[in-house]
């Protein structure tokens, strides 16, 4: 069973679904990888608050962390939009 839904107890969700959850990701600070994350967003969380999504960039501008708050309605949801914004040569990591 996954870290994500479930304790160290094996009975306690760790996570109440729906709940919002944020998902950052960081990539190279290029338009394409702003681009990306919004439409993986669109497909697997439709509807989500964009004034929600919050942008930092790294001190010398090469980096970029995008932070997006979805409302999360399960387990395979965060596994689809985690697969999909890793196909992105753009993304280097996502949390």
């Amino acid at each position: 069973m996954s870290d994500l839904t479930k304790a160290a107890n094996d009975n306690a969700p760790l996570i109440e679904f729906p709940c919002d959850y944020p998902i950052k990701v960081l990539g190279s600070a290029v338009p394409e990888l702003h681009q990306h994350v919004l439409q993986v967003m669109d497909t697997h969380a439709p509807g989500f608050d964009r004034s929600k999504i919050a942008i930092r960039d790294s001190s010398k501008g090469k980096w970029q962390s995008i932070t997006v708050v979805i409302k999360a309605t399960g387990k395979p949801q965060l596994e689809e939009i985690f697969a999909d914004l890793k196909i992105s040569p753009r993304v280097k990591m996502v949390l």
